[in-house]
């Protein structure tokens, strides 16, 4: 945090331990991964002009930091390289080891792991489908709107040949979204005009995606519907 407003012009803050603590609501422990939330402040001499726009002292900044352990997949999953034509994201890391005429750079595919019940090229039901849940806090009718678009890539995984191979549902009551074994939409409340955005945590030794995350903003609709009124 400290190098990040350094770079961007903001002025010299130091970590104050005497003002920073760990969030006791902020710890949690799922199956597979465990949370703990902490409160950092940083204290400057003199106030950066953008931290000074959204602090009530700009000599000194809070920022509530997430620390995330995850226990990584099995091996049982096969990467896949990634080519710039195949329109995928990608991780990368740089192998020595390649020879001369091979790139340094290694690329994988990011993406869920989906096996077929019966491996080939034949249409197959899926060992594990594909889930995504939506945030319950959508309200209605946008709620309905959203579970009936994001359904429609069934029918193209099921055309690809992965049968049941994608669903999205409600989160349910008793889960957590910060729950890794769920993949999540959340709708939130933002000031910018509100475009969505994907992300998603991976196996860096695979590209497997572990948990996919995409972020709708409440404005969306709002947005789509003036560029709508603006093109008629």
């Amino acid at each position: 945090v400290s190098s990040v407003l350094q770079q961007t012009e903001q002025g010299n803050y130091r970590l104050d331990l005497s003002r920073s603590v760990i969030l006791p609501k902020g710890i949690k422990s799922f199956e597979k991964n465990a949370d703990v939330d902490v409160q950092l402040t940083f204290k400057g001499d003199v106030a950066g002009a953008q931290v000074a726009q959204v602090t009530p002292d700009g000599t000194l900044m809070s920022v509530r930091m997430r620390y995330s352990f995850v226990e990584l997949p099995d091996t049982d999953y096969q990467p896949r390289a990634y080519h710039p034509m195949s329109g995928y994201l990608s991780d990368e890391y740089q192998d020595y080891a390649t020879p001369f005429d091979q790139p340094l750079v290694q690329r994988f595919i990011l993406r869920h792991r989906l096996q077929k019940v019966h491996p080939g090229p034949a249409p197959s039901e899926v060992v594990k489908p594909i889930t995504y849940y939506l945030d319950p806090g959508v309200p209605e009718p946008i709620r309905s709107a959203l579970l009936d678009g994001a359904r429609w890539w069934e029918t193209a995984f099921t055309r690809a040949g992965f049968i049941n191979g994608f669903k999205v549902e409600l989160l349910p009551v008793d889960a957590d979204p910060q729950d890794i074994r769920y993949n999540m939409i959340q709708w939130v409340h933002r000031a910018t005009r509100g475009w969505s955005y994907g992300a998603a945590l991976t196996d860096p030794r695979t590209g497997e995606i572990i948990k996919g995350q995409v972020t709708l903003g409440s404005l969306r609709v709002r947005q789509d519907y003036l560029i709508a009124k603006g093109l008629t």
